[in-house]
């Protein structure tokens, strides 16, 4: 694969967008509507700016902002000058905060100074009280500069946006420097639902290929309408939203918060052609009580959820040529994505031919080499997707690998005779119910199918006799009522004894118990919590 088939740097993938369609909208955000054109011009200015600010290719810059115009500027201009865009997660403490830019060895920050309910400009004066005064403090040592997207109450250790700004007339163009395709353009950060986030280095070419391949097995044309509420700092936004619509030249809708009210108001006015979602976000939108009023014109998009849940965003959302991805942080993301044109009960099915040129195998769990047609066994991976590795952390890094190159996904899956593949799990979830391996993914999917249940999770717990046993968190339909031994029953006729959870447990929602900012269940703590009330119940 080369620049012949897409642009493989992100300079060369918003140039190339500016020039087919300038008067096209790039981003669509509340009020704030900017074209390709418009986009070109602000990205070319902070990228002089940047250059002006001491920015040298290679430096690591990292961004903390909601999604919006502003994201996607900085994101574009960082990059295009060779340097390395580090995103921080808008939901972070003060704590996880100073880990990403101490661990990414940060030299430059720039802020808004609120992100919805999170002060940073508070948090980074407590995290390091030099931004009062002059930087480096001994807290962030390789922290030089913070630029504050706003001009008022900056300290006097940072930088205003609108002097920042002004720094771009001391400089003709954006540096001597062009990034070239194997240069790492980001650090993205590991959503930590099991350990501690390790920061993944993706290059030019992996984020612009990977996003090239996503939009055009999804359709999307030129001018087409994408709603997506993924989080620009994870890779489904910055590759799979932003980088794609630049790819396919179409509009990118947003918003700062994903609320589905709110998100199904705006995708009808804005003749919204395609989404993006997993499981969480879809079900919210197809729950919601004003779904049916809604005029959509969906046509398509991609998300990550089970069949039972596909089914109803073809139905009830109308989005017929909706794909299925598989992919991971550590990939780009995409690995696998079915395509548009599909037979419809493919695609439902989850079962995905991999991208262009990434190689796929399913490895055996129990012992050495592939599995055969339809066994299930970790994923792995190999091609111009995956990652060069973790910085900083040699010792993770060769963790992440075979000793023959091929990335561990530490997920499970088959493999068909055509050589799709169809995720069923991930290792660390799978339960060990009396020596059967048990995906929760199994049991979650046939749940969804009860007409009274919204959302459900379900986690292994321990078990005296059967070494684990299934534990089902469950939220009901707005309006709906049920009990536990109800959905107890509905299941026994349905699923395997093994399988079936011993407990059940009716919540309103997950956030108190653990959500990451990408709307994903936190599994570890959603385990804690399930054994706490098993010990409380004692």
């Amino acid at each position: 694969m080369t620049s012949e088939v897409c642009p493989v740097t992100t300079v060369d993938v918003l140039q190339r967008a500016a020039f087919i369609a300038p008067d096209v909208e790039a981003v669509v955000c509340g009020d704030e509507r900017v074209t390709y054109a418009e986009l070109g011009r602000r990205v070319a200015v902070i990228a002089r700016a940047l250059c002006s600010s001491g920015v040298e290719p290679r430096d690591h810059v990292a961004v903390c902002a909601g999604n919006g115009p502003r994201w996607v500027e900085l994101f574009y201009a960082i990059s295009s000058i060779g340097a390395v865009v580090v995103p921080v997660n808008t939901r972070f403490k003060a704590d996880e905060v100073r880990y990403t830019l101490e661990q990414s060895k940060s030299r430059f920050l720039v802020t808004e100074p609120r992100v919805l309910s999170s002060d940073f400009a508070s948090m980074l004066r407590d995290i390091c009280p030099e931004i009062g005064t002059a930087l480096p403090g001994p807290a962030l040592p390789d922290l030089e500069q913070v630029v504050f997207t706003c001009d008022d109450d900056v300290p006097d250790g940072a930088t205003g946006w609108t002097e920042f700004l002004k720094a771009a007339d001391e400089v003709d163009a954006s540096g001597g420097y062009t990034a070239s395709p194997d240069d790492v353009a980001l650090i993205q950060y590991t959503s930590g639902t099991t350990s501690r986030p390790k920061g993944v280095l993706l290059t030019h070419r992996s984020m612009c290929m990977d996003a090239y391949f996503s939009g055009t097995r999804m359709g999307l044309r030129l001018a087409d309408r994408f709603h997506s509420v993924r989080p620009f700092f994870h890779v489904a936004g910055s590759t799979l939203s932003v980088l794609t619509s630049g790819q396919c030249v179409n509009t990118l809708v947003t918003m700062p918060r994903f609320e589905p009210g709110p998100a199904l108001e705006i995708m009808e006015r804005e003749r919204c052609t395609h989404f993006s979602g997993n499981d969480t976000i879809a079900l919210m939108l197809l729950n919601h009580p004003d779904r049916a009023s809604r005029n959509l014109s969906l046509r398509g998009g991609w998300v990550a959820a089970a069949p039972a849940v596909i089914r109803r965003v073809i139905d009830d959302l109308g989005a017929t040529e909706v794909v299925v991805g598989y992919g991971l942080s550590e990939a780009a993301p995409n690995v696998a994505q079915s395509s548009w044109h599909e037979d419809r009960e493919l695609r439902i099915s989850a079962a995905m031919l991999p991208e262009p040129g990434v190689e796929v195998r399913i490895w055996s769990l129990v012992g050495a080499g592939e599995c055969g047609v339809g066994e299930r066994g970790e994923i792995q991976v190999r091609g111009w997707s995956v990652m060069q590795g973790y910085f900083n952390q040699p010792e993770q890094t060769a963790k992440a690998f075979t000793e023959d190159g091929w990335l561990k996904t530490g997920d499970i899956g088959v493999m068909d005779d055509t050589r799709r593949i169809t995720f069923v799990g991930r290792t660390k979830d799978l339960i060990r119910v009396g020596g059967e391996n048990v995906a929760p993914a199994e049991i979650e999917n046939m749940l969804h199918r009860h007409p009274l249940v919204k959302q459900a999770v379900v986690v292994g717990v321990p078990d005296a006799r059967l070494g684990e046993t299934p534990f089902a968190f469950v939220i009901l339909n707005e309006g709906a009522s049920a009990i536990e031994s109800e959905l107890e029953q509905w299941m026994k006729d349905r699923i395997a004894g093994f399988k079936l959870p011993r407990y059940f447990r009716i919540v309103d929602g997950f956030e108190d118990i653990g959500m990451t900012a990408s709307s994903k269940i936190q599994k570890n703590k959603l385990r804690e919590h399930a054994s706490s009330l098993l010990e409380g119940a004692k």
